[in-house]
């Protein structure tokens, strides 16, 4: 994809799977936060973070990867996990500025 990405791209694949190319590991959209922080305003475009769930325990390292949507289009990208209270799930971020 060549346009610039927005938080619009990503909202009609909330709930969905997004798969990594040669893992095994699934994960969900969760949410996409759009809050806005002070300096955001003389940027690009709005910036804007993916969260993302996957299982516990199988921890995918944080790096670049093609992710294929369920019933959508496939993007890279670069992910890391973060720190997660919840035992029955692994939460990891998009970031996008």
């Amino acid at each position: 994809m060549s346009k610039q990405l927005t938080a619009e791209d990503f909202k009609p694949y909330i709930g969905k799977r997004f798969i990594p190319k040669g893992q095994q590991r699934v994960l969900t959209l969760v949410s996409v936060d759009t809050k806005r922080f002070p300096g955001s305003e003389t940027l690009p475009r709005e910036p804007f973070i993916l969260l993302l769930d996957g299982p516990p325990g199988d921890v995918l390292p944080e790096g670049q990867y093609d992710f294929a949507i369920e019933d959508g289009p496939s993007f890279e990208l670069y992910i890391a996990p973060v720190h997660t209270v919840a035992p029955d799930r692994q939460n990891y971020q998009v970031v996008f500025n």
